[in-house]
């Protein structure tokens, strides 16, 4: 696994828009306060062509247009980092516009985004074997105040705990509802709901503190079912390559409701994705409402919980803020001790 340089002091962060851009609000407000703030504590910024672009269905412009916007960010760009504007809808359509082949033999640069973006934070450790972060957008950055997350996000990418590896824990509270918009683009995030982990090991509740590691790999299922069986997918063979590891799957919902959800897990189950995992960690489900007698953890449960591993839910990752910034293809170790979760990333 290859990990990119850190950020440096004074160094360049980069930002491009794969999936939505920041066109209209509340979201360009909060990006311009993000880059003021960014500039306030020393970092320049450097945007790529599409950051503003809206001419786009479901992304930011057209895919062959975005798919060169990140080749150039990765290439040729000034910037020692990249974030994304945000998430979106078919960044998938980009894909096939986008040499993974070089990527995987050019210099690394972190990448961080999420939802949408786990087009390119998954495979880029799947086909490149490149690590990135899954993590918050760059409208999150223009908060005001910023959210202890986000503090974290940035110390990711500066590599604040140095090269080994970096340690993040569990925020207390999260948003249910969110006051961002038009009238208020730089709210915080609105934390009112007291976490609550749940723990299993396979079905059964866990009864003991848990601690289990492996490679980490995830994102959003609305994205990751979308690649089972195409060209692109390279999943199985990622699990297998690093199976002396074993593989962590960190996991969560958009828009998928439980039935969804179910059914995508067994794809990915069916497609060999599953095999040789150590562990699941699942986010808070944005739209995990029961139907017709199955909650979100019976969702989760008839598949991940056949496999005999811990299986941790409502974890601080995800739509419903805030996210742990996780780095994709590192080896994590999770430790879950009654209502706190720390994961302690390696870069090896």
């Amino acid at each position: 696994m290859r990990y990119p340089r850190f950020l440096p002091k004074g160094g360049t962060i980069g930002f491009l828009a794969p999936s939505f851009g920041c066109a209209g609000e509340p979201y360009r407000s909060a990006f311009r306060n993000a880059l003021g703030r960014l500039e306030a504590m020393g970092y320049r910024n450097s945007l790529g062509p599409n950051c503003f672009a809206c001419d786009g269905v479901g992304i930011s412009t057209a895919p062959e247009k975005c798919g060169r916007e990140v080749m150039d960010s990765f290439l040729c760009g000034e910037a020692d980092c990249l974030i994304s504007c945000g998430g979106g809808e078919l960044m998938c359509e980009i894909l096939p516009y986008v040499d993974f082949g070089r990527l995987a033999y050019a210099e690394p640069k972190w990448f961080m985004g999420y939802s949408d973006n786990t087009n390119l934070t998954h495979l880029l450790a799947t086909l490149a074997d490149t690590a990135s972060v899954y993590g918050p957008c760059a409208g999150a950055f223009g908060m005001e105040p910023w959210h202890e997350s986000l503090y974290d996000a940035l110390a990711v990418l500066e590599g604040r705990q140095g090269r080994e590896g970096f340690t993040v824990r569990g925020y207390d509270r999260w948003e249910k509802e969110s006051l961002k918009g038009e009238e208020n683009p730089l709210a915080p995030y609105n934390v009112t709901e007291p976490r609550k982990i749940r723990c299993y090991v396979g079905r059964k509740p866990a009864e003991e503190p848990l601690r289990f590691g492996g490679r980490l790999l995830g994102g959003c299922m609305d994205c990751l079912v979308n690649l089972v069986g195409t060209r692109f997918d390279r999943t199985k063979e990622f699990a297998e390559r690093y199976k002396e590891d074993g593989i962590l799957w960190f996991l969560e919902a958009c828009d998928l409701n439980v039935f969804a959800v179910r059914r995508a897990l067994w794809q990915m189950e069916q497609a060999g994705w599953f095999q040789n995992v150590r562990g699941f960690l699942f986010g808070r489900p944005r739209n995990g409402g029961a139907m017709m007698n199955l909650d979100a953890y019976g969702a989760v449960l008839e598949v991940a919980g056949k496999k005999d591993v811990p299986v941790v839910m409502d974890v601080d990752l995800g739509h419903l803020p805030p996210m742990m910034p996780l780095v994709t293809g590192s080896v994590a170790e999770v430790c879950v001790e009654g209502n706190d979760i720390c994961v302690a990333m390696r870069y090896v």
